[in-house]
């Protein structure tokens, strides 16, 4: 059994091209049938976000991002020290996304004890545009980041 609960979160829209980064790897460690981890799938809105972290004792949120650099290249944070100003997670139409969820965590004292961010730099978030080659490539590397991850957690009896 894990110590504590665990979740890996993915995070886009499945209708927004390369938005859909973080949901493509939910589902990628669904289907490998990763069980050491609650996995979910949302749209990005800071809310919910905020809800799926709650109880954690760690959590892996996955999510799109677009800063600059080449497309799919994969940036991994602490969200205990901080995201980067530089970078856009997502295209919450909501305005508060990712970023903001992590922000309000910490202030209020809920984020995870771990808590990663996987951001998978995007190309195209086109209305119903597919997924990028690229970023198709991220998606399966970082699931298996994700389920190392997951699999290297202290766990107790």
């Amino acid at each position: 059994m894990t110590q504590g609960r665990v979740v890996a979160i993915g995070v886009g829209n499945l209708d927004r091209g390369d938005d859909a980064a973080g949901r493509e790897v939910a589902r990628r460690l669904r289907a490998a049938g990763e069980s050491h981890a609650e996995i979910i799938e949302l749209d990005g809105e800071a809310t919910r976000i905020l809800s799926a972290l709650e109880g954690a004792e760690a959590a892996f949120l996955i999510d799109a991002c677009f800063s600059g650099a080449t497309a799919g290249a994969i940036h991994r944070f602490d969200a205990a020290e901080g995201l980067p100003a530089t970078a856009t997670f997502g295209l919450s139409s909501h305005g508060f996304g990712l970023a903001e969820a992590v922000e309000l965590a910490k202030a209020l004292g809920a984020l995870p004890l771990r808590c990663i961010v996987y951001a998978i730099e995007g190309e195209s978030f086109d209305i119903g545009g597919p997924v990028s080659a690229a970023v198709t490539r991220a998606i399966e590397e970082v699931a298996m980041h994700v389920r190392d991850e997951i699999l290297a957690l202290p766990r107790h009896k």
